[in-house]
């Protein structure tokens, strides 16, 4: 596996609202482990947390919600892929590809929130 081919990706995964807390953090867990056993690195993870959905899925209103950005190679968002779809706790994922002006964006992004939460305690 060529590590010098890697790309920059944003996961965004929906888990079932049921998960207890410590299950939604074992479920965030899984897959950071699986994509640094197959040669990616996590840039950051942010969990949103409990959001109201656009419409329901599978008769549910809520989802837990978990962001992730991380490098690698090409070949891991599939085998990533076919795990979320065998994980019954996921009820959507959505992997996008970032170019470098995204994962700029992203880093100014939680620069700026650092410093203002910073200033405001």
């Amino acid at each position: 596996m060529a590590t010098n081919n890697l790309q920059n990706y944003e996961l965004m995964v929906i888990f079932t609202p049921v998960l207890a807390e410590d299950d939604y953090k074992s479920a965030q867990k899984k897959f950071t482990d699986f994509i640094t056993a197959n040669g990616g690195t996590i840039s950051h993870t942010h969990p949103w947390g409990l959001r109201s959905l656009a419409y329901p899925i599978e008769k549910k209103t809520t989802g837990l919600y978990w962001v992730l950005e991380y490098s690698a190679p090409t070949d891991v968002n599939h085998k990533l892929e076919v795990q979320m779809n065998r994980d019954e706790n996921v009820m959507r994922h959505m992997i996008t590809s970032l170019d470098k002006y995204a994962v700029q964006y992203n880093n100014r992004k939680r620069n700026k929130a650092t410093e203002s939460e910073a200033v405001n305690s």
